[in-house]
């Protein structure tokens, strides 16, 4: 596992470059927050494509649904992000707010509504202040600038206690290519989708078509392999941007001896926020990750690997740095794998074999466990002895911060 400390997502964070054909604009509405920046504008240019993908989350919130309309009817020019309010369980005037966002920026910005893309975070069933929101987009309008990454990475972020963002440039064929991304994210983490907001561009230049794929393979690889605490969000998005403004030539389809570099340069920027956000968990000391292999199918491995994940006895014994190994275990067991010949697997902590041929094995001993456990950065693997398959999720500890920060989320 790559290791990504806060100091890691603090360097990267403030080294984030621009993307030609991008503006951001940052400005105080007063939606929750006192003294800090609230809403971002994205400005995207006339040749930008996008493409998006948002929460299974069946109460899915009102911007989720205006935007998922907005994108299928017309080519996005600005996308308007609020925090603080997730417009969520908000009924038909959740869906007026957002409309209501979305006309605002179009008279100002002399666009059509459908060209604006609105999202939102924050506490759910609260009704949006459109009032402010609209008072505060001259400012964000007037603000908008190509290096504002950094402003807007720490504009949407909630109960995130750091902004997540990083660059990644490659050159390819003679031309250089920017990928810049932003995330936020600490608690209601789990797919499917990314139980998250983040926003990549980059100056390459893809259709659409190839863009909203190029975006699914990199979050099915990352941001749906992430959990905190199991629960999927009602505002989760993730929008890939491509804005063409680079002089590396139209990447046309999978077949272009290009696409496979290109699909890695943004799959590794998402990877660097999917882990930031699992590093800066609500309360979080430890970034987890379990591997699962040897299974007789992907889903079957990634069966394992979110029982485990999902555990909250694994969860705090991992905060206790305690080799609790008999919640790994029965996590293993309950995971509702068919058939599963307990005398094949192997479970594995920090590098240390503490489950063979169907109980602990014979090498394992406390010290050896409680050395395993000592790092922040912690590897569980298991080899399910059954096929070929693998699958890993990113996980971290709860904590006693987690409970305090969630029961007094609204207070």
């Amino acid at each position: 596992m790559t290791k990504i400390d806060k100091q890691d997502i603090q360097r990267e964070y403030a080294s984030m470059q621009p993307v030609a054909g991008v503006r951001l604009g940052s400005a105080a509405a007063g939606i929750r927050y006192k003294g800090r920046d609230d809403i971002v504008l994205f400005e995207l240019c006339d040749t930008a494509q996008t493409a998006a993908m948002f929460t299974t989350n069946v109460f899915c919130a009102a911007p989720v649904v205006i935007a998922k309309n907005n994108l299928a009817n017309a080519s996005p020019r600005y996308l308007l992000v609020n925090a603080g309010n997730a417009n969520a369980g908000t009924g038909q005037q959740g869906m007026d707010d957002a409309n209501a966002c979305c006309h605002a920026i179009a008279e100002l910005a002399e666009c059509e509504a459908e060209q604006v893309l609105p999202f939102s975070t924050g506490v759910i069933g609260q009704y949006l202040p459109v009032g402010k929101i609209v008072k505060a987009l001259p400012a964000a309008l007037d603000n908008l600038r190509e290096d504002n990454w950094l402003s807007a990475a720490r504009t949407i972020m909630t109960t995130d206690t750091a902004p997540k963002g990083v660059t990644r440039k490659a050159v390819i064929d003679g031309h250089e290519i920017t990928v810049t991304g932003i995330a936020k994210g600490a608690g209601m983490i789990c797919p499917n989708m990314a139980t998250l907001l983040s926003y990549v561009a980059t100056d390459a230049a893809l259709p659409a078509a190839l863009l909203q794929a190029t975006l699914a393979q990199a979050v099915n690889k990352t941001f749906n392999r992430i959990t905190v605490d199991g629960d999927t969000s009602t505002n989760d998005a993730c929008v890939l941007m491509a804005t063409g403004k680079s002089s590396l030539p139209l990447i046309d389809g999978i077949g272009n001896p290009n696409y496979n570099r290109m699909l890695n340069l943004v799959t590794e920027v998402f990877e660097f926020l999917a882990k930031a956000i699992i590093r800066d968990a609500e309360g979080a000391t430890k970034l987890v990750n379990v591997t699962v292999t040897q299974g007789a199918s992907e889903n079957e491995c990634k069966q394992v690997a979110y029982t485990i994940a999902h555990s909250p006895l694994v969860k705090t014994a991992l905060f206790a740095s305690d080799p609790n190994w008999g919640r790994i275990l029965a996590a293993v067991g309950r995971a509702g794998v068919s058939k599963l010949d307990i005398r094949k697997v192997k479970i594995e902590l920090n590098g240390v074999c503490i489950v063979s041929n169907g109980g602990v094995d014979a090498t394992y001993t406390e010290a050896l466990g409680q050395q395993a456990m000592q790092p922040a950065d912690i590897e569980i693997n298991v080899a399910l002895g059954r096929g070929s398959a693998t699958a890993n999720v990113w996980t971290c500890d709860f904590s006693y911060d987690y409970v305090k920060i969630n029961a007094e989320y609204r207070t």
